[in-house]
């Protein structure tokens, strides 16, 4: 049987408070939208556009292309501008990179580096300096030391230069020539290198005895399951009862491989907490069912120069008490970048979260502290000494 209509009356005072209601918060997030756009849109999925008044920046390209006495490259000037507006953050690990400088970023992520002259380096004490020669390539072949500044390549003053620069000028093709300047006790020492393709692989195992010694010296995407296969292939038949992970030297490279690495410890568990932009969290857990050290002793090996996803493992092997840390304060860097792809090949690395280790704890700044403090001075690395291999192998 249908149900008959009934007619139903609506209080008019009730629809006028409704409606003025409504008026008032339209009128609040309408007077608001940017703020309101910024908090709330995020967590629904939109991105927030962003509209500016560039007549400033109008003003200053029109007076220099009107009066600069010289020729003028305007597709430089736009990208210089880029650059500029990116280096205003005020941030050393958020950057713009232009199309063939993204190239190379992601080469050197992916270990694809072409010829070079084989030396690993990073920023200390406040200028780049070299950290080891790799065995068997230019740099060490010529005497070029752990410890030295990098003060010029080809005669252009690089010392205030960042090592992403750097090696940009230090890669090419096989064959060329490339001059390295260097400060060493206050002395300039000059090498003419020739470039030779450099075998720049991202993990290694060798053993010690039933001692396996993991070497890991970034990580690409696919570090973690290369690793992963090295333990599953060849652990059991060497009859392994201690690792030795050794991230020294390790500057980083893809969270997701640091995961697949941390699985061999920690399963299932919290690895990694991200707070980013409008305090909006992340946990990363390890991979289950892939933790076949997760009862082997093991010692990391760490210094000044690992950083960012090394700082990663580090700490949240710390935290759940699997490994003991040893070595040097680490870098410090807590901080994590995405890589957006722009117009025209370009590239954005933009800081977007602070990471934090299993516990809450932060690193940025400050570093993971070992448990076991032991010094390797550039002496004891140009001098083949590894004092704290040797006090990882007694742990």
């Amino acid at each position: 049987m249908q149900k008959q209509w009934e007619e139903k009356k609506v209080s008019l005072g009730g629809a006028i408070i409704c409606c003025v209601v409504t008026l008032i918060i339209g009128g609040i997030i309408g007077l608001n939208w940017d703020n309101f756009a910024a908090n709330f849109l995020p967590y629904l999925g939109f991105q927030t556009q962003h509209t500016n008044d560039w007549s400033s920046l109008d003003e200053v390209y029109s007076a220099l292309v009107n009066n600069y006495d010289g020729e003028l490259d305007k597709a430089e000037l736009i990208e210089g501008a880029k650059k500029g507006l990116t280096a205003a953050a005020d941030d050393i690990y958020t950057t713009y990179m232009t199309r063939e400088e993204a190239k190379d970023y992601q080469a050197a992520l992916r270990g694809d580096i072409g010829a070079g002259i084989g030396i690993e380096m990073a920023l200390r004490d406040g200028y780049v300096r070299v950290l080891r020669t790799l065995p068997d390539n230019p740099a060490g072949k010529a005497g070029v030391k752990a410890g030295d500044i990098i003060y010029k390549v080809n005669d252009e003053l690089v010392y205030d230069k960042g090592s992403e620069y750097i090696a940009s000028k230090l890669q090419g093709e096989k064959g060329t020539k490339v001059k390295l300047t260097v400060m060493r006790d206050g002395e300039e020492k000059s090498f003419e290198l020739t470039r030779e393709e450099i075998n720049n692989v991202s993990a290694y195992v060798t053993y010690d005895g039933a001692t396996a010694i993991i070497t890991v010296t970034r990580f690409d995407k696919d570090t973690g399951t290369l690793v992963q296969k090295i333990v599953a292939d060849e652990f059991k038949d060497r009859n392994v009862k201690k690792v030795i992970l050794d991230l020294r030297g390790n500057g980083g490279g893809y969270v997701s491989a640091a995961k697949d690495l941390l699985s061999l410890w920690i399963d299932s568990e919290p690895i990694l907490i991200q707070r980013g932009k409008n305090d909006q969290e992340a946990i990363t857990k390890a991979n289950r069912g892939q933790a076949k050290l997760a009862d082997t002793p093991t010692v990391v090996l760490v210094n000044g120069s690992t950083a960012s996803a090394s700082e990663i493992v580090a700490g949240a092997l710390q935290d759940y008490n699997k490994a003991t840390i040893l070595g040097e304060q680490t870098y410090g860097k807590g901080v994590v970048q995405t890589l957006l792809d722009l117009s025209g090949g370009t590239l954005l690395k933009v800081t977007t979260a602070r990471w934090y280790t299993p516990k809450g704890n932060s690193i940025n700044g400050e570093g993971v502290t070992p448990d076991v403090e032991v010094e390797r001075t550039y002496d004891d690395i140009n001098h083949s000494r590894d004092p704290q291999l040797d006090a990882a192998k007694k742990q």
